[in-house]
């Protein structure tokens, strides 16, 4: 079978497989939400991150002996910075999803000051480390790379969700050196309908968050292009000191090619980071196929690689599933306690929050 040939078979698998997904999505997506687990379920060992949303800790189950991510925020934290609505959206998108290349949530439970989302651990580490530590990445495992992201957002883009924080730090590689996209706080539905709300990472903003324009998941394949480049570069394709400079850039689509990028991969990002949406690629009358048709992607079999069947160009040097030598080690892990539950109306139920309803802050 010809390289035609197979891309029109995985259109069809690929359509199939998308509509179960769907169906799959839309019958959980605000259903009840039970808590599937508690505190003395787990033994923490280390903490992997921290930053504002709270922390990341390695644990164990138990019961099961396996490895998980544990994510612990502060529900204090999540009212002051007005973040409810987005960490209720990850929290359901996560319990959700269903696809290989999304990270998806294992067990979720509360006590009287933070909520805790258990998600399996990815101990690969950050796309970003990795890319940093190899300055950029050659085609070959760009393609590989990219291939993923495109299906994955195939898949939110056809629940109606936009997804809105694309970039290296996302993203994480697995011990087969697959990747899993991570950090789901920023998604929103709006199924056929637009948003307007500036959220995102500086250099990955399309140039309508910028120019407040209303935005659909054109801004989602505008990041694909910015991560692509950035992957093939080292570096991404807009930047500067000044944000204002950088976003003056950014609406001016002004950057300049790496010698080593190849013809059709310079031909794929200019038809991806087009200011003139009625011109980007993704959004247009094929949508995603032509992106997925690009003379750049001819030797990528989506089928195989969905199937997870294809050998990954690079695999990181992991022994065993707790391995850590990825992630920074804070410590042991330090909670509050309190003897009244805190803000108990506000996190009482979170499945009469739907992502298409709520008001984002």
């Amino acid at each position: 079978m010809g390289d035609e040939g197979k891309l029109q078979k995985h259109y069809a698998t690929f359509d199939v497989f998308l509509r179960k997904g769907k169906a799959k999505f839309d019958a959980k997506i605000n259903g009840d939400f039970p808590t599937t687990a508690k505190m003395e379920d787990f033994k923490q060992m280390q903490t992997l991150g921290t930053g504002t949303f709270g922390k990341v800790v390695l644990c164990q189950h138990k019961a099961n002996e396996k490895f998980y991510a544990m994510k612990i925020m502060e529900k204090a934290n999540i009212i002051r910075t007005r973040q409810l609505v987005h960490t209720i959206a990850e929290i359901r998108c996560m319990d959700s999803f269903s696809f290989p290349f999304l990270v998806n949530m294992e067990f979720f439970f509360k006590n009287n000051v933070y909520i805790f989302i258990v998600m399996p651990f990815v101990n690969g580490g950050e796309m970003f480390y990795h890319l940093r530590a190899a300055k950029k990445f050659d085609e070959t495992l760009c393609k590989f790379y990219a291939a993923q992201v495109v299906m994955a957002f195939e898949y939110m883009h056809y629940l109606g969700i936009v997804y809105r924080d694309l970039k290296p730090e996302n993203i994480l590689i697995d011990i087969e050196g697959y990747l899993k996209i991570t950090d789901f706080g920023f998604c929103k539905r709006i199924n056929s309908q637009r948003t307007y709300t500036l959220c995102g990472t500086p250099e990955y903003l399309a140039p309508e968050i910028i120019l407040s324009q209303g935005y659909n998941h054109s801004v989602d394949w505008w990041s694909f292009g910015v991560l692509v480049f950035e992957m093939a570069a080292g570096y991404p394709p807009f930047y500067a000191k000044d944000p204002m400079k950088l976003y003056e850039k950014i609406v001016s689509a002004k950057y300049v090619f790496p010698t080593n990028f190849s013809k059709p991969l310079k031909n794929l990002i200019t038809n991806i980071l087009q200011v003139d949406r009625t011109k980007r690629y993704g959004i247009l009358k094929a949508g995603v196929k032509d992106i997925k048709s690009h003379e750049w992607f001819k030797s990528v079999d989506f089928d195989k690689i969905l199937g997870r069947k294809a050998k990954a160009p690079f695999k990181p040097s992991i022994n065993g599933e707790e391995d850590t030598k990825f992630f920074d080690n804070y410590g042991d892990v330090k909670l509050r306690t309190s003897s009244k539950c805190e803000y108990e109306e506000e996190f009482k139920n979170f499945a009469i929050q739907t992502l298409e309803d709520s008001q984002e802050s």
